[in-house]
């Protein structure tokens, strides 16, 4: 059977047309076919061959048609290829020459090319796919805007210059986010510190503006928030922490330089002061110089307000205990300048604003202290007059005692002490011989004083002027009697020189004569001293300043 079937295939490859003709034709002879079924026959079976031979020449026409076409996609996707990749990134690369080979080589030089390109299209779209993703990503960072799906890569246009542009903006935003990140990371860092310095809970603040920022991870740091809405509302609570911070300072400066003006004024010791030095420190120190845990925050301003107010209680009740002091010394003060000034109403409206709290102990004792340097001020300016007036009421005193001691009889008797009250007799008329020198100079001083100050000069409340002019009055009055009752001296001594001596006359003479100079000495003497006192300024204050009153009702007031 094997060799049968050799056979057979043996005589299938040497069949021909004509050999397959010449067998038909046996087996026509054998039938006894007709000439004409013959001629049909032969006729059919050459239509039969034209068909099957149109059919195989559409057939290779079709085949070729589709080459051609294959051909033509594929040169003219290899020039969409090399124009989307651009010239620059296809060195070496060349679209074959159509003239050269059949179709089938033309086709078989282009494909590799091809195939070529298309790799290296599938590169570069994965290429620029990765770049605008990235893009897309920091963009929506930026801008918190989440995009969704791939981006859409341009196939037209897949050059490098392209792909550089895109990099570029990928290299420009990345830098962009690098400048965020570092401004979030500064931002975020000077939040932590006002919030330790405000005693504020950082990590509930900046979870308010977006939760990423409050994880200090190094891993999560590219992923914290860098949009223009996070660096907005970080920037806006910055403003309002160091709007805080400041106000906070000032306040805290406030009160401390309070702290520090009643620890002065109650000669506070340093041990208790210590215990508030982190606060009184900040009264010098900057805004930006203020760091530290807590320093200004919301407790320790309660806690200085608290102790301020205690302090301000206490400070009530010593400043009455000073402002009373201030009094005494005012009034010691007046008193010594022989000024009457009635403080009392000034001291009393010290005492309500006291009582009503609503003072300042510095401004109060500056304005107490200014009420006594006025008065040290007018005392000052009165001083060289009221040591005139003191040289005038010695010298009024010397001359009361001489007038005293010219009267005693016995004053040149060898008694005990008589040398030394003669010595004070020489200087005590030395002293009255000054007087009215001494009183002209006292008036025209004081008249000065008048003059620039616009204001009479009191003593006591009496007007000086008026003192040293009703003294030069009684003065000379009393110089008058002295002179009259020296006169009738004289006229007596005499009218007794002409008298006869002898007997009971003569008695009776003497014993007159002796009462008339008992009479003229106690005359005299009586004389000497008119019905306002001698010495003037000497006696009680009080009753120099009625007498002075009753006689000058004009001259009353006080400067």
């Amino acid at each position: 059977m094997v060799a049968q079937g050799e056979s057979n295939d043996a005589l299938l490859g040497q069949t021909t047309c004509g050999t397959l003709l010449h067998e038909l034709q046996i087996i026509w002879d054998e039938v006894g076919e007709s000439d004409e079924d013959r001629d049909r026959m032969l006729l059919q079976l050459e239509q039969e061959c034209l068909d099957v031979y149109k059919r195989k020449v559409d057939q290779a026409a079709k085949s070729r048609a589709v080459l051609l076409q294959s051909l033509a996609d594929a040169r003219a996707q290899l020039v969409r290829l090399i124009s989307a990749l651009g010239d620059n990134s296809l060195p070496g690369i060349r679209i074959p020459d159509k003239s050269t080979g059949t179709i089938k080589e033309q086709l078989a030089a282009v494909t590799p090319t091809l195939d070529h390109l298309c790799k290296q299209k599938e590169e570069r779209i994965k290429e620029f796919t990765q770049v605008q993703l990235q893009i897309q990503k920091i963009r929506g960072e930026i801008t918190r805007e989440r995009a969704t799906g791939v981006p859409q890569v341009d196939e037209q246009d897949l050059s490098l210059e392209k792909l550089d542009e895109y990099q570029s903006q990928l290299k420009e935003l990345q830098k962009e986010k690098s400048d965020r990140l570092r401004k979030v990371h500064n931002l975020v860092s000077t939040v932590h510190d006002l919030c330790a310095v405000l005693g504020m809970d950082f990590f509930g603040t900046v979870s308010e503006v977006d939760p990423s920022l409050n994880d200090s991870s190094s891993a999560s740091i590219q992923s914290k928030s860098i949009s223009n809405e996070t660096l907005a509302k970080l920037s806006n609570i910055l403003s309002t922490m160091k709007e805080d911070k400041l106000k906070r300072l000032q306040k805290l400066r406030e009160l401390a330089t309070q702290l520090m003006d009643l620890w002065n004024l109650m000669d506070t010791p340093n041990e208790e002061r210590n215990s508030f030095s982190h606060v009184t420190c900040l009264i010098s120190a900057g805004v930006d110089e203020v760091a530290g845990p807590g320093v200004l925050a919301l407790d320790v301003l309660e806690q200085v307000e608290v102790e301020v107010q205690r302090l301000d209680q206490l400070m009530a009740t010593k400043m009455k205990e000073i402002a009373l002091k201030k009094q005494l010394l005012l009034e010691d003060i007046y008193a010594r300048a022989h000024l009457k000034v009635d403080t009392s109403a000034a001291f009393e409206s010290i005492l309500v604003v006291i009582d009503e709290g609503s003072f300042d102990p510095s401004e109060m004792l500056q304005e107490m202290e200014k009420l006594v340097e006025k008065a040290r001020e007018e005392s000052m300016s009165r001083k060289e007059i009221l040591d005139k007036v003191d040289r005038w009421m010695l010298s009024c005193e010397e001359e009361s005692w001489l007038e005293d001691y010219s009267q005693d009889q016995n004053r040149y008797n060898a008694s005990r002490g008589a040398h030394k009250n003669l010595k004070r007799a020489e200087k005590a008329r030395i002293l009255v011989n000054k007087i009215p020198a001494l009183v002209e100079t006292l008036a025209t001083k004081t008249r000065v004083w008048e003059a620039e100050r616009g204001t009479p000069f009191n003593y006591d409340g009496v007007p000086l002027l008026a003192m040293l002019e009703e003294y030069m009055l009684l003065r000379n009055n009393r110089e008058e009697e002295r002179r009259r009752l020296k006169d009738q001296k004289k006229f007596q001594e005499r009218a007794n020189s002409s008298t006869t001596n002898g007997g009971t006359g003569s008695k009776r003479h003497s014993m007159n004569q002796n009462g008339s100079r008992s009479a003229s000495r106690n005359g005299q003497r009586n004389a000497a001293r008119p019905s306002a006192p001698v010495n003037y300024v000497a006696i009680a204050k009080d009753d120099t300043a009625s007498h002075v009153s009753s006689n000058n009702p004009a001259g009353s007031g006080s400067p």
